[in-house]
């Protein structure tokens, strides 16, 4: 059984401390409101959420579950404190963290009379860095202790849906810790050993970066559905009939499938499919732009990657991998000549290599595209992988069609890497691209921020 405060009691923080009382932990919710506190411990829940209110009362019974405005006392009377407050939208459309600041001040002040080691764990949603840059510093200020000595500070984003809150933490898809240091996260381990649904841990930023990629992600989702209706609605198809299809592709359209960050997309078929339904929206008279804005964000894709190599301030570079999609020789619309071409025009020195793309074997229209569109990239076309790279100051990675070994022994710790294959294929090759000092210990990826 652990002891846990949990600061807050809206809906995250009323269902927090019900459902780890429901599991048989002692906890005391801690709010500014003395009324949401007089409710709690009258048995009665604060925010309206189905078996909220019976799990209160059962709280309250068994008197595991308290309520009290004393964040100090809370904080000496347990191990584990929740930060489960609001981060509300400010003016500018930045997170307001006034509340999660005089949470983090109220904590720290009630560990500076506290001899015993205390876990502090982020449930409210904050971007990637709050912990090591607001909350952490503020608790060892009010506290007059150290982070990793006499406290440490985890994250725990929650997944819970209004409406659904009880549900959602009892029987959750996903638990999401998150430490810097592992062994800091024994104690919620221990809290959450009951627990189904599969557990990941992973350090404080990415553990704060998941919950804004899963609700961007479901807004996405919303935005696309709802953009497709209204075409539908506007050519008069039934669009339920349309998404029950749609949505019965597990494979490819409700799957793990293109979620892989990666390169920019090309080929025969999304370029060309993109712009023909949004032409035909703005002929219909129908603004999409959700849809409009798929295009400009591949190319800004695609530039960031261009940009990566040009800060290198190399010359000699060789891509591995042309067609637009490994394993094929289609040419049309591929990012890797695009790429190419870019660079040619800043006066760069490019070898290419492609496993399944060269002169002596394309035909049709791939080898009539290269001769007519693209002769100066066939023309530095390679058969020999290790031909390719071996003068090049600078290996662009596109391809997976090469095993990791084969890569490692061809590229060798050389040359700088800046690899664009989906992060499920990348490994370790080597050095990697970087703007400011020409390489780091971590490869550039092109998802990320370049540092």
């Amino acid at each position: 059984m652990a002891r846990v405060s949990v600061f807050g009691l809206g809906y995250v923080g009323a269902v927090t401390a019900a459902c780890l009382a429901h599991k048989g932990h002692e906890v005391v919710g801690v709010d500014i409101n003395p009324a949401k506190v007089n409710m709690v411990e009258s048995g009665k829940a604060p925010v309206l959420e189905p078996r909220l209110e019976e799990l209160i009362a059962e709280g309250r019974r068994s008197s595991r579950l308290h309520a009290t405005t004393d964040a100090h006392a809370a904080v000496r009377k347990s191990d584990i404190s929740f930060i489960c407050v609001g981060t509300p939208s400010s003016r500018s459309g930045g997170l307001d963290l006034s509340v999660v600041k005089r949470s983090c001040q109220d904590i720290g002040e009630g560990l500076r009379s506290k001899n015993t080691f205390h876990l502090v764990v982020i449930r409210s949603t904050v971007l990637p860095g709050t912990a090591k840059t607001v909350v952490i510093p503020l608790i060892e200020e009010a506290s007059g202790k150290r982070d990793g000595i006499a406290f440490a500070v985890c994250s725990n984003p929650e997944f819970t849906r209004e409406g659904c809150a009880v549900a959602d933490f009892l029987n959750p898809a996903i638990t999401v810790l998150g430490a810097d240091d592992p062994s800091a996260l024994d104690a919620l381990r221990d809290l959450y050993r009951d627990i189904p649904g599969q557990i990941f841990e992973a350090c404080l930023g990415e553990t704060e970066m998941v919950k804004y990629v899963c609700n961007a992600f479901h807004a996405l989702k919303v935005t696309f559905a709802n953009e497709i209706g209204a075409l539908c609605a506007q050519l008069d198809l039934d669009v339920r009939t349309v998404t029950n299809i749609f949505t019965a592709d597990k494979k490819l359209n409700i799957s793990k499938a293109y979620l892989d960050p990666g390169f920019a997309f090309g080929g025969s078929c999304l370029p060309k499919d993109i712009r023909a339904l949004t032409y035909h929206a703005k002929q219909l008279d129908l603004d999409l732009p959700l849809l409009r804005a798929v295009l400009p964000s591949n190319q800004a894709h695609l530039d960031r990657a261009v940009e990566a190599v040009l800060a290198t301030k190399c010359k000699k570079i060789a891509v591995l991998g042309l067609s637009f999609k490994s394993g094929t020789d289609d040419l049309r619309e591929s990012p890797s000549v695009q790429l190419i071409k870019r660079l040619l025009g800043e006066g760069c020195e490019v070898q290419v290599w492609d496993k399944d793309v060269s002169m002596g074997h394309l035909t049709g229209s791939n080898r009539q595209f290269i001769q007519e569109e693209i002769p100066h990239i066939g023309a530095r076309l390679s058969t020999n992988l290790e031909g390719a790279v071996a003068q090049a100051e600078v290996v662009v990675v596109g391809t997976d069609t090469l095993d990791t070994e084969t890569l490692q022994a061809a590229i060798r710790p050389q040359p700088l890497v800046v690899d664009l294959r989906p992060s499920r294929d990348r490994s370790s090759l080597g050095r990697s691209a970087s703007p400011e000092s020409g390489m780091s210990q971590k490869r550039w990826q092109p998802t990320s921020n370049i540092r």
